[in-house]
């Protein structure tokens, strides 16, 4: 038989793949059908949904059938090399490009019901005249609030193309009102905090590496410069990574001249080496960077080189071990790939990435199952790779940055009232309460000083114990000194981020019982 052109099916497959299947092979012996498929140029997979399209009983979605083959085929490879439909791949970089179109507010769902914590300055929520405080029940024609909607529902419902208008009922003092929203460009911030922790030692927590990181970094170390800082807290924790250009500018401000930064080799890429310029503002800065199991990708870059070059000192838990260059790789109708190209590996030479596993999804179950949680001891690390920093020290492979300074989970302080507050969300829903009871004073509070005396002057110990106890929730005596140390500075934290300082005082307040900023201070003196 003739070879075929199926024009049809390479609309829809070759275009994910970049395959033209031009040279099937159909040959026949008897009455039976024999099929020549190079797996090298995915030929038969090609072959098999042309079949299925041509012959099977039923009605199918050629689209869905092309998809789900795409994505089976992705999965025999790495765990972060994906197949993005269009919604998703919209969705992934939205959430790096450092803005989104959407209505500008921040909110919370304590009680089944959106309350918005921030209208962000000069966004279009701010200009139809929502507030902070505000109970949102209603977009459009849907009930969201009262009704158990996922907040994932929410933002979709609230998020759309700039220029469309969007009617958003909220509640305000008893009386819901209409605003007709025009939606548009939101900034989306990178950087959740940037103070002084004392006269010397600043601190900033960034949560991941989107366009605008570098940039909004830059900032932040400027007020704290003018302000006096000579050291610096870099708080890395939960922060999963992003561009990685990004990374290597935040790393090229604390680095010298020539200093690696970290390479990337694969099989069909070759080795490339990247180098501090020298022109870094951060060179003479004592640094310390806080890491944890689920610091990743750009994260660990950051953390690989400034341990490599005994730039810095890294404090927390083992990192999360993804050190993979991803290329991205987009068609016409709005899909992608993120293909794996290269590998990065660390200045002395680790690879960033941790092995592949038949439980990989679940390592950081696995992790808490062995220990690794609370014993440094425990900690997975290949001692048959053995790598030296700059100074000598030793560091070992096997994916992942093992900080210098290891910092366990606290779980002695989670006792029963602490444990029962949380699966009512009573912190949450008392700081949402006190808001709406004191929130002309509290809005307007843009100095932590002042704050933290307002919250004092509240009583909130006695009030929340009071809230607490009318949800069934009783503190025991013997539990009142884990109270006072752990649990009020989360309350004063859930309360003062309704102030003007927003995360500011959330953190601030938070970093009283962070163990691990803790150990960070104690141990280099900060």
């Amino acid at each position: 038989m003739k070879d075929r052109t199926y024009t049809a099916l390479i609309a829809l497959f070759g275009v994910v793949l970049g395959v033209l299947a031009t040279l099937l092979v159909i040959r026949f012996t008897g009455d039976r059908k024999k099929f020549d498929g190079d797996y090298d140029r995915w030929r038969k997979l090609n072959l098999i949904l042309y079949e299925v399209e041509k012959n099977y009983v039923d009605t199918i979605d050629m689209k869905a059938m092309t998809d789900a083959a795409v994505e089976a085929a992705l999965s025999r490879l790495d765990p972060h090399t994906v197949y993005l439909p269009p919604v998703q791949l919209e969705a992934s970089e939205t959430e790096l490009a450092g803005n989104f179109e959407g209505i500008g507010i921040q909110f919370n769902v304590p009680n089944d019901t959106a309350i918005v914590l921030n209208v962000i300055p000069g966004g279009p929520s701010e200009k139809a005249g929502l507030m902070q405080g505000d109970r949102i029940m209603k977009v459009d024609s849907s009930v969201i609030a009262g009704n158990r909607t996922p907040q994932d529902s929410m933002v979709a419902r609230m998020k759309g193309p700039a220029g469309s208008k969007v009617l958003v009922t909220v509640r305000r003092d008893g009386t819901d009102i209409p605003f007709e929203i025009t939606r548009g460009k939101i900034p989306v911030h990178c950087v959740d905090a940037a103070f002084m922790i004392n006269d010397t030692t600043g601190y900033i927590r960034l949560s991941k590496f989107t366009r605008t990181t570098y940039q909004e970094f830059s900032a932040a170390a400027d007020k704290l410069l003018a302000s006096g800082m000579s050291k610096l807290i870099f708080d890395l924790r939960d922060n999963t990574g992003g561009y990685f250009d990004q990374a290597f500018l935040v790393c090229n401000e604390f680095l010298a001249e020539g200093d690696p930064v970290v390479y990337m080799e694969g099989l069909h890429r070759k080795r490339q080496d990247f180098e501090a310029d020298g022109r870094g503002r951060l060179q003479d800065i004592g640094l310390v960077v806080l890491i944890n199991e689920s610091s990743a990708s750009s994260s660990e870059i950051f953390a690989g080189a400034m341990q490599d070059n005994d730039r810095g000192v890294i404090v927390g838990r083992r990192s999360f071990g993804k050190g993979l260059v991803q290329e991205p790789i987009n068609f016409t109708d709005g899909s992608g790939i993120r293909l794996t190209v290269s590998r990065f590996y660390t200045p002395s030479g680790r690879c960033i990435q941790k092995p592949y596993s038949d439980d990989y999804a679940y390592d950081i179950y696995e992790r808490y199952a062995h220990g690794e949680m609370t014993d440094a001891d425990s900690i997975k690390i290949d001692r048959s790779k053995e790598y030296r920093t700059r100074n000598g020290r030793i560091v070992y492979g096997g994916g992942g940055i093992v900080p210098d300074v290891f910092v366990p989970v606290d779980t002695t302080r989670a006792g029963d009232f602490f444990i029962q507050s949380n699966k009512k969300a009573l912190q949450m829903r008392f700081a949402s309460a006190m808001f709406d009871r004191y929130r002309r004073t509290l809005a307007s509070i843009d100095d932590f000083g002042a704050l933290s005396r307002y919250l004092d002057a509240l009583d909130l110990k006695s009030r929340f114990l009071e809230y607490a106890a009318g949800e069934g929730v009783v503190l025991k005596p013997s539990e009142e000194k884990d109270f006072d140390t752990y649990m009020m500075p989360q309350i004063k934290a859930l309360t003062g981020r309704y102030s003007k300082l927003d995360d500011e005082a959330f953190y601030r307040f938070y970093l009283e019982i962070d163990e691990t900023v803790a150990k960070a201070i104690e141990t280099t003196g900060l």
